[in-house]
């Protein structure tokens, strides 16, 4: 978990920062969590996101990118998971876990009228909700899963805006053979 911490400072200033681990996998043919590395970081450039692959391939995005403020419906298009879409449709045998954080604000009046209690309740609806697009949008249901961990993973301190803002990510994090 020392990468998360390391490099969440780049999401946020919207640098796309590539971190790729040779391996000897990746000098094989055929399709490999390399391979899908490769892709994924050539499908999302320019966006706001930071692909790293230390084993298994992170992808990490502030939900500023995706989400309303304070909301957990996907922005209009949510361009960014509509171009992850073509890697990870592709893939049958690789498990693909959403992952929902926020920062340790309590969740407002709006939001607990409507029935959000919690931070953990608003870091699912948004993992959820990138699930559920997803798997609309052709990926393998079955390889999908959705965890929340609200504002128990800070990657900042919360005293400030801009820490709080790093600490409000998801992350979606490939981990199989690539195929």
């Amino acid at each position: 978990m020392r990468t998360r911490h390391h490099v969440m400072g780049f999401v946020t200033l919207g640098v796309l920062l590539l971190g790729f681990a040779g391996t000897a996998a990746s000098q094989h043919t055929g399709s490999t969590l390399n391979n899908v590395a490769n892709n994924i970081r050539d499908d999302l450039a320019g966006e706001p996101v930071l692909v790293t692959q230390e084993g298994p391939v992170e992808l990490m995005s502030s939900a500023e990118s995706m989400f309303p403020g304070g909301g957990w419906d996907l922005k209009p298009g949510a361009p960014m998971l509509g171009k992850l879409v073509r890697a990870l449709s592709k893939l049958q045998h690789t498990e693909i876990i959403v992952s929902g954080y926020t920062d340790n604000s309590p969740v407002g009046q709006q939001l607990q009228s409507a029935g959000v209690s919690s931070n953990l309740d608003l870091s699912f609806k948004r993992a959820a909700s990138v699930v559920n697009y997803l798997a609309a949008n052709g990926v393998n249901r079955n390889l999908l899963s959705a965890q929340a961990y609200g504002d128990t993973h800070p990657v900042a301190p919360n005293d400030t805006p801009e820490g709080r803002a790093k600490n409000r990510r998801v992350t979606i994090t490939l981990i199989g053979d690539g195929s």
